[in-house]
């Protein structure tokens, strides 16, 4: 179980007249992850979303609260719980000049999974994410929804237990994204935990049992798609969100 308790995240910037001021990204913001779940985590670019994710991941600090990984935070546990950590955002960078195996091959090692395992491993992976045609390509020769795939290959092949995945099908193809998504079906099937944060509605809708709607920073709903829906007597998650904050925002 992931729980995630009342984090906050403050910023600074500056105003036009290069006035400081002070603002949250995250403010006040409690979710919980239970084996076996997809839970969303949904809104509009700026929402807050990848700053929470990141704190989730312990790769940013929060301002306050505290997450919990099966009931143990960071500070008591940070080595194992960044062991079971699968974290892949849309624009993380890999290694251009190598293959995705000599890639998988280096992730294995540093996870010290067993040497004589590790083939077998990657071969497996490359199977299940559709990688296996270009395994033995230079990554730099890779097209966007290849490289993703590799992407979610390097963050699950030596088996995670927390899935925390944002925007992982942003700008992708319709092929991409649909292994990506089968994927994440699949080890929802394992009873892992998986956070999938994105502004697609419709994808959220396929594939989330419940579901944060975020938005300035704040959760502005939860609940299961259907029942969002049932809620503000809408067909889809995309007009549930527009109904909630009262149409477009520009502001």
């Amino acid at each position: 179980m992931i729980e995630v308790k009342k984090i906050k995240k403050e910023f600074e910037k500056s105003t036009k007249r290069r006035k400081k001021i002070k603002f949250y990204a995250v403010n006040d913001i409690s979710i919980e992850a239970t084996d076996g779940k997809i839970i969303g985590i949904l809104g509009p670019n700026g929402a807050g979303k990848t700053t929470l994710l990141r704190i989730i991941a312990g790769i940013m600090e929060a301002s306050s609260g505290k997450v919990l990984y099966d009931r143990k935070t960071f500070e008591e546990a940070e080595l194992d719980i960044k062991k079971n950590i699968a974290y892949l955002s849309g624009n993380t960078k890999i290694y251009q000049s190598i293959t995705p195996y000599e890639l998988l091959d280096m992730c294995l090692r540093f996870y010290e999974f067993p040497k004589d395992k590790i083939n077998s491993r990657i071969l497996e992976i490359s199977k299940l994410l559709e990688i296996d045609e270009f395994l033995y390509n230079r990554i730099s020769k890779l097209s966007t929804g290849q490289m993703q795939r590799v992407n979610l290959a390097r963050c699950m092949v030596h088996n995670p237990k927390y899935y925390i995945l944002d925007e992982a099908t942003s700008g992708l193809d319709i092929i991409s994204s649909q292994i990506i998504l089968d994927f994440i079906k699949e080890e929802k099937k394992k009873k892992k935990i998986i956070l999938y944060s994105t502004h697609y509605m419709e994808e959220a809708e396929n594939i989330c049992d419940y579901v944060y709607l975020i938005d300035k920073g704040k959760i502005i709903m939860e609940g299961t798609p259907k029942e969002i829906k049932q809620k503000t007597k809408t067909t889809n998650l995309r007009d549930s969100f527009f109904k909630i904050i009262g149409g477009f925002n520009e502001k």
